[in-house]
């Protein structure tokens, strides 16, 4: 193994080796970096079928193309044969009366029976038709059960911006393009992860193979709360900051972090955070589904072999949330660490509660506090409505499959775990150290930079 690399600063006359496109300008998730003095060869754009009722008649077809532009990636649209829609819902067992969702039923064949030829697949529909929902949830298990093309799915709304698409399509990309990448199991030398989260930073050092130090702390200035993060895991494991030979980033403040540190990889968080969770749930082969409880926002990602399949992220509301759970506990009167031990003393079924929006699912739980039910049974009502949301608006999206691994700050609350194993039937699996999936995630991957 090669020796060690000082972790520097960014410098403006140095590149970063980084595994995504150039960070996207003007977006909320990353700032606008200086592009290095000798560009790179841009690589090939990336192919995505855009399987849709009609993005065009939404208004947001340049919000999509815009997205797709930053990750270098292009859409391409199936061609069929118009006589195929007269038939085409026998062979979905969907008879739509839309004329456009046989259409969306005829392309999602056309890239099955390799009549179209794409590295990855975007299904999207409007979120105001039930029957386009339908349609949608057939189409993606479709494709995901008669091909290996990577598939994500998305229900639009008139206000959909590019910024908002953007970390999809930068996840789609990486699984399309850096599968060697993703298939990494085991850690090698010495390397740092920094999850620069929505609401928490979190860092970790890793050894050959095993985490000897780690950080987590509120996200308050960016910078400043992964300097903060990164100091304690360093002091944690007894390494000096010279030692460090690869540095990884992932989360909503990657970009700035990893221009700060001039890290080696900056990284999406759909294809860390699966890492990360496979890696500390010791089930890097098979099938696995992964759910991600986030600060602001969730995921489900389907898995095999450690490589995301299909996923989604985000939800209605931050009601499904670490966010939520804050606001439970401050209203409770506890901190946020004692919510869960509070909740496994409770039982839901005792406080009805809203389950979509965190103002209204407030709401209920003044009105039950108000009412005279006990603080335990608000505790367990709401990790039940936050699993509720996510099993009605996410898992629906992706094919879940056993095992079952929570992860992110949320699992650490143990009401949740629970509510989530009763509602889907089956044993889920919250790894140690599940709240820092992201940095270590970030860390096993970068390994990929060390030299052996």
């Amino acid at each position: 193994m090669s020796g060690s690399k000082p972790l520097k600063m960014a410098n403006a006359d140095e590149e970063k080796l980084c595994l995504d496109s150039e960070p996207p300008k003007n977006f909320e998730h990353g700032p606008e970096t200086k592009p290095p003095k000798t560009k790179p060869k841009r690589e090939a754009k990336v192919k995505i079928a855009l399987v849709s009722c009609g993005t065009e008649y939404g208004g947001v077809q340049h919000a999509f193309e815009q997205a797709a532009d930053k990750v270098n990636a292009e859409f391409i649209y199936p061609e069929i044969d118009v006589a195929v829609l007269d038939t085409i819902g026998k062979d979905f067992g969907i008879e739509a009366a839309s004329g456009d969702l046989r259409l969306m039923m005829a392309r999602a064949q056309a890239v099955v029976r390799g009549e179209t030829i794409a590295d990855g697949v975007f299904i999207t529909t409007c979120f105001r038709c039930a029957e386009a929902a339908i349609v949608r949830n057939e189409v993606r298990r479709y494709i995901h059960k008669y091909s290996n093309v990577p598939v994500i799915s998305y229900s639009f709304t008139e206000q959909t911006d590019a910024a908002t698409l953007y970390t999809r399509f930068e996840a789609l990309t990486t699984i399309a393009k850096r599968r060697h990448l993703l298939a990494r199991e085991v850690q090698h030398g010495i390397t740092a992860g920094i999850d620069s989260g929505s609401t928490t930073t979190k860092a970790v050092i890793m050894k050959d193979n095993r985490i000897i130090g780690y950080g987590w702390v509120p996200s308050n200035e960016v910078i400043e709360s992964a300097e903060k993060a990164l100091t304690l895991a360093l002091e944690m494991s007894g390494i000096d900051r010279s030692e460090i030979q690869a540095l990884g980033t992932t989360g909503y403040g990657r970009y700035l972090v990893g221009q700060h540190y001039n890290a080696d990889l900056v990284q999406e968080e759909i294809t860390t955070n699966s890492k990360g969770a496979v890696y500390l749930a010791k089930i890097q082969k098979g099938p696995a589904t992964v759910i991600d409880i986030g600060g602001m926002d969730n995921k489900a990602i389907s898995v095999e072999d450690g490589i995301p399949g299909m996923f989604t992220m985000g939800g209605i509301c931050a009601g499904a949330s670490g966010r939520f759970f804050e606001t439970v506990a401050k209203r409770l009167n506890v901190d946020i660490t004692e919510l869960g031990d509070l909740a496994m003393k409770g039982h839901q079924k005792n406080v009805p509660m809203n389950s979509y929006c965190i103002v209204f699912g407030t709401q209920s739980l003044v009105n039950s506090l108000a009412g005279g039910a006990l603080p335990k049974d608000v505790a367990a009502a709401a990790c039940r409505s936050v699993v509720e949301q996510i099993y009605q608006q996410q898992l629906q999206e992706v094919d879940v499959k056993e095992p079952v691994i929570l992860v992110g700050g949320s699992s650490l609350i143990k009401g949740v775990p629970r509510e989530l194993s009763d509602l889907l039937n089956v044993k889920v699996i919250v790894p140690e150290n599940s709240h820092l999936i992201g940095a270590v995630g970030a860390a096993l991957l970068v390994s990929g930079f060390v030299e052996e």
